[in-house]
C-alpha cells in the first residue's frame, strides 16, 4: 500500500470509528501562531493553562524525531438537550457548557487517536506517531486549521461548515510524509455578533482572546472571581457558550448523532444547593465522568454560589449562612458574603454581621464589610421616602404652630 491509498484508508477507517472529519497536514513550524502567541504572552492575555514552552506548541519536530505529518481529527458534539429540566425557585439550577455533556471528550479522543494509531501501525510497522487531545503541546485549533478541518473564527474557535463549532479537537504527528489538505477560507466576513455579545468583553477583536476575562477560564479559576465578572457569570457552573450559540454558522447544528455525548440532564443542568455539600468523593462520584470536573469541586460549589446570588435565590441562605460560619476555605466564605448580600435578606445580614467579628481572613473580611456597607445602604434607601414625610410633616406641624 502506498502512501495515497493508505491516506485514504485512514480516512475511511476515521469515519468507521466515529471520527467525523480528518484532515492531514505537513508538520512544518506554525511560525505565524508562535509570533501571536507572543504577543498574547506581552498583553498578558494567557489562561495560565497552556503549554509555556512557545517552542514545543509551535514546532511539531520537537515533539516526534523525524516528524513529516500532522493527522488533525474532528468529532462533533450536540449543542440542544433533550428533556431538559427546568428549574424554578427553591429549585434552581446550574449549567455546565456544551462541551462538558456527556463523557469526558478527552477520554473519547485519545480512545479513538489510539484506534487510528494502531491501524496506522498495521499497515507501517515502522510508523511512528504521537497524539495529544487539548492539554498537548500543539494548538489544536492552529492544526485544524492548517489542516482543513474548518476556519478560525473570530470568537476563536473552529468552524466547521458540517457541525459548526460544536467540535471535539485532537491531532497526531507522525514520521509518515501525507498529502496535506488545503486550508479553508475564512467565512466569517463582516460579522461580529461574538464579540458584541461576549459577556465580559473577553473577545477583544476577532481571533484575539483575553483568556484572563472569559467566562469560560474565570469558572475553571480556583481563587476568588473578581467582582466586576459574577453578575456575568449568572447560572453557568463550568463554561461559557455565549459566542457560540449567536454566531449565525451554527444555528441549526444540533450534532446528535454521537450518542457518547448525549447529556444526562441532571448533570448537565444540575440543581445547584446540593453541589454545596458534596464531599470530594461525591463530587467524583457524580460528576467525575464529565469533562467540567477535571478542576475539582471547588470550582464548581463557588460558582454554584454565584449562580444562586444571581437567582436571588432565598431557599439557600440557610445553607449559605452555615458554610460562611464553618466553611474552612477563605474563597467560599468571602463568595458567601457576596452572595449574601446580592440576595439580601434580614437572616444573611445578621450572619454576615456575627462572622465579621470571628473572621481573621483579611480578604473575606473585604467581602463582609462591603456586602454589609451595601446592605445598610439599601435600608436606608428603603425608608428614606418615609424619613422625608416625617420631616416634611414636622415641619409643617411646626410652620402651623407659629
Amino acid at each position: 500500500m502506498n502512501t495515497i491509498e493508505l491516506q485514504q484508508a485512514i480516512k475511511e477507517y476515521a469515519e468507521s470509528i466515529g471520527i467525523d472529519k480528518i484532515g492531514f497536514t505537513t508538520a512544518a513550524p506554525f511560525r505565524e501562531l508562535k509570533n501571536r502567541l507572543v504577543r498574547q504572552q506581552e498583553l498578558g492575555y494567557q489562561s495560565g493553562f497552556e503549554e509555556k514552552d512557545l517552542d514545543k506548541r509551535t514546532e511539531p519536530a520537537l515533539l516526534l524525531d523525524q516528524a513529516e505529518s500532522i493527522i488533525a481529527i474532528a468529532i462533533a458534539y450536540p449543542s440542544r438537550m433533550e428533556n431538559s429540566p427546568r428549574g424554578k425557585k427553591g429549585e434552581r439550577r446550574g449549567i455546565f457548557c456544551r462541551a462538558s455533556w456527556g463523557t469526558d471528550y478527552h477520554t473519547v479522543l485519545r480512545a479513538r487517536l489510539r484506534l487510528l494509531e494502531a491501524f496506522i501501525i498495521e499497515h507501517v510497522p515502522t510508523a511512528r506517531v504521537k497524539s495529544m487531545v487539548d492539554t498537548g503541546e500543539l494548538s489544536d485549533r492552529a492544526v485544524a486549521e492548517r489542516a482543513g478541518i474548518g476556519w478560525s473564527a473570530k470568537n476563536c474557535s473552529i468552524i466547521t461548515p458540517e457541525f459548526g463549532s460544536y467540535v471535539y479537537l485532537g491531532e497526531m504527528i507522525t514520521n509518515i510524509p501525507f498529502e496535506p489538505d488545503e486550508p479553508m477560507e475564512d467565512e466569517c466576513g463582516d460579522c461580529t455578533l461574538c464579540l458584541d455579545a461576549c459577556p465580559t468583553g473577553a473577545l477583544i477583536v476577532g481571533g484575539q482572546l483575553d483568556a484572563t476575562r472569559c467566562i469560560a477560564f474565570l469558572t475553571q479559576t480556583k481563587t476568588t472571581i473578581p467582582e466586576e465578572f459574577r453578575d456575568k457569570i449568572g447560572n453557568r457552573v463550568y463554561g461559557c457558550d455565549t459566542c457560540q450559540t449567536i454566531c449565525p454558522k451554527n444555528r441549526k447544528k444540533h450534532n446528535l448523532h454521537q450518542e457518547v455525548f448525549k447529556p444526562d440532564p441532571e448533570l448537565a443542568k444540575p440543581l445547584l444547593q446540593p453541589i454545596l455539600s458534596l464531599s470530594n468523593r461525591q463530587f467524583k462520584e457524580r460528576f467525575g465522568e464529565v469533562s467540567g470536573s477535571w478542576r475539582g469541586k471547588n470550582p464548581i460549589q463557588r460558582n454554584a454560589i454565584i449562580a444562586l446570588a444571581h437567582f436571588k435565590e432565598e431557599a439557600a441562605v440557610p445553607e449559605l449562612v452555615g458554610m460562611l460560619q464553618n466553611d474552612p476555605r477563605p474563597v467560599m466564605r468571602g463568595t458567601i458574603a457576596w452572595a449574601l448580600g446580592k440576595i439580601g435578606t434580614e437572616e444573611g445580614f445578621v450572619a454576615m454581621e456575627k462572622s465579621l467579628v470571628t473572621e481573621d481572613d483579611s480578604d473575606v473580611r473585604i467581602e463582609l464589610e462591603k456586602a454589609l456597607d451595601g446592605w445598610k445602604k439599601k435600608q436606608l434607601s428603603k425608608y428614606q421616602p418615609i424619613i422625608e414625610d416625617v420631616l416634611k410633616w414636622r415641619y409643617m406641624l411646626h410652620y402651623l404652630s407659629r
